[in-house]
């Protein structure tokens, strides 16, 4: 395949359980979790145990040519911090792995400085969860400023995923204005099926500001597969900030409950819509070398049995 791919915004976990606004995601059985009251299809429901381990992604990243990925966290899987460090020592070239504080109320920092002294490279905040009502926890809050201050210091990366539409872009403007050099990776393309989508990917008209695309196959689910406006969205924002800013990702696992590892990206590579060199760009390069990834693996296409 004339592409490295590079998955930009993935999740790990061995065990869901915790809690989100009050009501409980839990592990249960056949890849099923309790999440927020319900019973949901969390893993394809092969992977009975629960367990979204390293080695079965890998076995997936393996099958579909992705040479290396990003794994970002969420509050809903509950805090990865101590699986993903063991995960990114075991698999140094496959993994880019981002650590996470409880920043839904005060006094995250300390543990933010720690986990940059134990060697993460990058923090992820799930801004999207964070309170917005009276208790709303502010992204240009003094506490959140020291804290991308000092990632900006360290050269930390940060991962965050925003609310709908513009809502917190304006805190975002702020804290790329008073740390300029800190690199921001925004997921889940802007939340791009919502109203103002746009103002979230003009973030990246910043020097340091990077867009993904995790979680846009579960955002263009309604029309599926080829998802034709997943690919005009990508369009879209490319003319507005350029494909050199904008990267791949699958949100892996939740989206392969409906679809599998390697339809996550091969509709990008069946469109008229894009170039060659853009679609390189999309899929792996502009993440080569906003992560610093070396030493990728080449990965051989493996011919299925019904070929």
């Amino acid at each position: 395949m004339d592409y490295t791919i590079i998955d930009a915004h993935s999740h790990l976990w061995l065990n869901q359980d915790t809690i989100v606004n009050g009501l409980p995601v839990r592990t249960i059985d056949r890849g099923r979790s309790i999440f927020l009251g319900e019973e949901r299809q969390m893993l394809p429901p092969f992977m009975i145990d629960g367990r979204n381990s390293a080695e079965v992604f890998l076995s997936n990243m393996d099958y579909a040519q992705v040479s290396a990925a990003v794994v970002t966290q969420e509050f809903i899987d509950g805090n990865q911090n101590e699986y993903l460090a063991d995960v990114v020592k075991r698999y140094p070239d496959r993994f880019f792995v981002f650590g996470m504080c409880e920043f839904r109320k005060p006094g995250f920092l300390p543990d933010a400085k720690e986990l940059i002294a134990h060697g993460f490279r990058g923090l992820a905040i799930p801004a999207h969860r964070l309170p917005l009502g009276d208790d709303r926890v502010w992204l240009n809050s003094p506490e959140m400023m020291e804290m991308f201050k000092y990632m900006e210091k360290h050269g930390m990366i940060l991962s965050i995923t925003l609310a709908d539409g513009a809502l917190q872009v304006p805190e975002m403007e702020e804290v790329i204005s008073e740390c300029p050099d800190l690199k921001i990776a925004i997921g889940h393309f802007g939340m791009v099926t919502m109203p103002d989508w746009m103002e979230q990917i003009k973030l990246a008209r910043h020097k340091n500001v990077m867009i993904e695309s995790g979680g846009i196959t579960w955002l263009f689910n309604s029309e599926f597969y080829p998802f034709d406006g997943a690919v005009r969205a990508i369009r879209e924002a490319a003319d507005a900030v350029g494909m050199d800013k904008l990267m791949w990702g699958s949100d892996y696992p939740r989206t392969i409950t409906a679809i599998t590892y390697r339809m996550s990206y091969d509709f990008i590579i069946k469109s008229p819509l894009m170039t060659t060199d853009e679609k390189r760009a999309f899929l792996g390069e502009n993440a080569r070398h906003f992560y610093g990834f070396k030493n990728l693996i080449e990965l051989p296409y493996i011919k299925n049995m019904s070929e």
